[in-house]
């Protein structure tokens, strides 16, 4: 941990990049939308904040670890060989202790200041991604997505927790969908990014299976996705509101995944890809203006 001390100021930058701030910031909405739905109000804005930062830190850690372990194969891809650890301008050993000690801060946080169910799962996820998925499943199987996208379905779960102390049944239906969204949200990115992991060695679907096998793949797990976005509705805690804004939601991702299956090309992929990104962020945020504004007005 010495060597994280002493770093100097024009390595902070690395750490930063290390810790794949726009990935977590995603983690973090994800699990403060699962705070949210939790409660009736915002009046427990404290604990809120201290989940965000725990939970917000565990994935900076579980970000640097994925770089520790994964140096050797991003330096193979072009989406990859910028990071710090490829580029050579930190080294492992000072990206691991950055690692351990956003987690372990990360940790203290969620149990010193939030509750002792929310630190576990909150381990448990970090060790699910950062060994389980990186180290066993992604070099190993075209399934790796599938699996391993349990360890990024729970944010909204460690929120959920953060609250009420439990994991009830809305908190397990938030990680249904990202859990159902994930395979054609990451199968999009392989497909344009298809050199990058055959130059890897890494046995994304696409490589072992083929461009059309995952096109297939990705237009069959979209319906998946759009039944599991019903189950808020069909579980009776969202509203019309959230129906109609899913259902158009689900639309376009319907049609882009058919046009994609259809007229297969790189540019197709990319734009699921970051239509799946907004997708998510605004399905979330539907759930939460309906949950609230349903404590307002019950009849909404």
């Amino acid at each position: 941990m010495t060597s994280l001390v002493l770093i100097g100021a024009d390595r902070r930058a690395d750490l930063f990049r290390l810790g794949k701030p726009r990935v977590v910031a995603l983690i973090v909405f994800c699990a403060l939308i699962g705070m949210l739905l939790a409660v009736p109000d915002v009046s427990q804005w404290r604990l809120m904040m201290a989940a965000s930062i725990g939970i917000g830190l565990v994935a900076t850690g579980a970000a640097a670890a994925n770089c520790v372990f994964e140096r050797k194969r991003d330096a193979l891809m072009v989406r990859t060989h910028l990071r710090p650890l490829p580029q050579g301008t930190l080294s492992w050993q000072v990206a691991a202790s950055y690692a351990v000690f956003c987690a372990a801060l990360g940790l203290l946080i969620l149990a010193l200041f939030v509750n002792l169910l929310t630190m576990y799962l909150t381990l448990a996820t970090f060790f699910a991604y950062s060994v389980v998925y990186t180290q066993w499943l992604k070099p190993r199987t075209p399934q790796n997505i599938v699996i391993g996208g349990a360890a990024g379905a729970m944010p909204p779960v460690l929120g959920w927790a953060a609250m009420s102390n439990a994991v009830q049944p809305e908190a397990a239906v938030l990680f249904l969908i990202i859990y159902a969204w994930t395979p054609p949200h990451f199968w999009a990115l392989a497909l344009y990014r298809l050199d990058d992991y055959r130059r890897a060695g890494l046995p994304m679907l696409p490589v072992t299976h083929g461009a059309p096998f995952t096109r297939l793949a990705i237009w069959l797990y979209s319906w998946i996705l759009a039944a599991t976005t019903l189950l808020p509705v069909a579980l009776g805690f969202s509203s019309w509101f959230y129906l109609s804004v899913v259902l158009l939601l689900n639309f376009q991702f319907l049609a882009r995944a058919w046009q994609l299956y259809r007229q297969p090309s790189d540019d197709l992929a990319k734009a699921l890809f970051r239509y799946s990104i907004n997708y998510l962020a605004w399905l979330f945020t539907a759930l939460l203006v309906d949950h609230y504004a349903q404590a307002i007005q019950p009849w909404f």
